[in-house]
């Protein structure tokens, strides 16, 4: 389970630092690609291809089930962590998530994010009062 937020910097040449706790959980390598809200996912390779499993068993004739598929798999980058726990993020992806130095890296329990330091703000900004105001159950029986 991936937790908390970080502010690591992206480097002149592309790479991210993941933060110290998440690089065990990566070692194996890990899956970059597109997310929503325009931040980039983070997935160790194991939880990528159970989340693309599920993907897979969605209906291919709905037109919302191909258009998600191709953008999420064309997208998609493998990486290994260097011996830094640095992921290099692929130039098509830093544009997409508008990442140019600071960034904010969040634990999203079984994915990362990572997304832009301004555009969190912004995330936040609009969303915590939201979170703190909910009156209904997100989640039947579980909360």
């Amino acid at each position: 389970m991936f937790l908390g937020t970080h502010t690591p910097r992206l480097d002149d040449k592309g790479r991210l630092a993941l933060p110290a706790r998440f690089r065990p959980d990566l070692e194996g390598g890990l899956v970059i690609c597109k997310g929503q809200e325009r931040c980039l996912f983070v997935f160790p390779t194991d939880e990528f291809t159970r989340f693309t499993s599920a993907l897979a068993s969605a209906p291919v004739t709905d037109r919302r089930v191909r258009d998600y598929g191709r953008v999420l798999f064309a997208s998609a980058s493998r990486e290994n962590p260097d011996t830094q726990g640095r992921i290099t993020v692929p130039p098509q992806l830093r544009e997409y998530a508008g990442l140019v130095k600071d960034c904010v890296v969040i634990g999203a329990n079984s994915r990362i994010e990572v997304w832009n330091a301004e555009a969190w703000q912004t995330y936040l900004e609009g969303s915590e009062q939201a979170f703190a105001d909910i009156a209904e159950e997100v989640l039947p029986g579980v909360l």
